[in-house]
């Protein structure tokens, strides 16, 4: 049945896009429709040829009313001649060129199929980029847009107040991990923290930010990931220096008070629970990571150029390949191991793919964490100043986060993070492309408001 569902609902996608088309107001609908799909992903997507036993980074070709959402957002766009970007800027061309350097390792795949899964995510991740930015590039409704990702993060922590009072340990809210769900909700929280920081609660953004930053920051420390917890305070400190020095509120100490105080307390009364969680972490977790990063690292020695198989880590750690003998030679597991995937995205790619690979993943990754940077000095002066200053920070932790953890090979991660992508590739576009000087034009004539400091 579900099959069924989701062959018909991509064959009305054409249909459904023309008659959003006929009204602009629709495809904004259509669009919010994008981010309440993907509160509801996991219930929402289904794996096409799927393997669910497979422990790998994807196990099954992945289709989800998400990216039915925001392909029927792209052709809509395109039906009323809104459609100007495929290749929007620089960071564009560093995932282009990441995917190319992937395809190599499909002839060291012992699973053909296995690897289409993964290759199938990044072309959908893809879709969803262009969505996004065109979305913006169209309608300039930077409003909508950060409005969403709020609610998506309201939402988050609603399902995992749901959880806790259901007894769950470590709830995940709407994502299929409390690790994934931490780092997202880096990337969120930073976003509104820095919004309230720069517009207060005098300011409809600036009372929504609030509540939006604090359910963030609630999921992130609620997850009781360690890692999220130790990088908590980098990101928020990084993404409250950046706005003070950069963005100069007036009453940024009126501001931060409040949060300071408050958030003591809350973490004052969930620190036992955080310490119980770092003095019981089992000690085999912190062995297992190192094995398998040492398994990792020898898969990249034999195969530096192409990998061992894009998402073929799963089958080559396994009986009969020699990987198993190694992963297990520490343990006494011989034959009988079987354990998860390597738990840091970086050499994960670097073993299924090969090093340069890595190397346009890496530069893929920091292109735009330079370029939140870069926005965030160049908009001084603008009311949307908040986002690339609080994705700076957001972006930070994130990155570091994945050393650790493989969240950024999970398909909502992913989605969330070239959610953040397209918003900063719109931003930059719009401060450099003549087709954006009338806005440009319009931001350097205008002096911040009070409302805005």
């Amino acid at each position: 049945m579900k099959y069924i569902v989701f062959i018909v609902a991509a064959i009305g996608v054409p249909p459904f896009a023309f008659i959003l088309s006929q009204n602009r107001r629709w495809i904004k609908y259509a669009f919010i429709g994008v981010v309440v799909a993907m509160c509801v992903y996991t219930q929402t997507s289904i794996n096409f040829f799927s393997n669910e036993n497979y422990r790998g980074s994807a196990r099954g070709m992945e289709v989800s009313l998400a990216h039915l959402m925001a392909l029927a957002v792209l052709l809509a766009l395109a039906f009323v001649r809104k459609l100007k970007y495929w290749a929007p800027d620089a960071g564009y061309r560093l995932y282009v060129l990441y995917f190319l350097l992937c395809l190599p390792s499909l002839s060291a795949a012992a699973d053909g199929m296995i690897a289409w899964y993964e290759i199938w995510k990044m072309i959908m991740l893809y879709v969803f980029y262009v969505s996004v930015f065109n979305y913006l590039a169209a309608t300039d409704d930077l409003k909508t847009v950060t409005g969403c990702l709020g609610v998506f993060a309201i939402v988050n922590m609603l399902l995992v107040v749901k959880e806790h009072l259901a007894g769950v340990y470590q709830p995940h809210g709407v994502f299929p991990h409390q690790n994934g769900m931490a780092v997202a909700m880096h990337l969120f929280g930073t976003l509104f923290f820095a919004g309230y920081l720069m517009r207060g609660l005098r300011t409809k953004m600036g009372r929504f930010s609030l509540v939006a930053f604090a359910c963030a920051a609630g999921g992130t420390a609620r997850s009781y990931s360690r890692m999220a917890l130790a990088l908590m305070p980098i990101g928020y400190g990084l993404t409250f220096l950046l706005c003070v020095l950069k963005g100069r509120p007036r009453y940024w100490k009126r501001r931060i008070a409040p949060i300071a105080i408050l958030g003591s307390l809350v973490m004052a009364a969930m620190m036992p629970r955080i310490i119980q969680r770092f003095q019981t972490a089992p000690e085999s977790s912190g062995g297992t990571r190192l094995e398998l990063a040492r398994v990792a690292m020898e898969m990249i020695r034999d195969e530096p150029w192409r990998g061992v198989g894009i998402n073929n880590w799963g089958i080559k750690i396994n009986q009969p390949y020699e990987y198993a003998e190694r992963a297990g030679r520490n343990t006494g597991r011989g034959e009988d191991f079987k354990d998860g995937i390597v738990e840091t995205v970086y050499l994960l790619v670097g073993a299924e793919c090969g090093l340069p690979a890595l190397c346009a993943m890496l530069a893929w990754f920091l292109w735009y964490w330079a370029r939140a940077l870069a926005l965030a000095w160049r908009m001084k002066n603008d009311k949307w100043f908040f986002v690339p200053a609080g994705l700076f920070g957001g972006m930070t932790v994130a990155y570091l986060q994945s050393c650790l953890e493989w969240v950024f090979r999970q398909q909502l991660n992913l989605i969330c993070l070239m959610f953040m992508f397209a918003t900063l590739s719109y931003l930059d576009k719009r401060g450099r492309d003549p087709r954006f000087s009338a806005v440009r034009a319009r931001i350097s004539a205008k002096p911040p408001s009070k409302e805005a400091q």
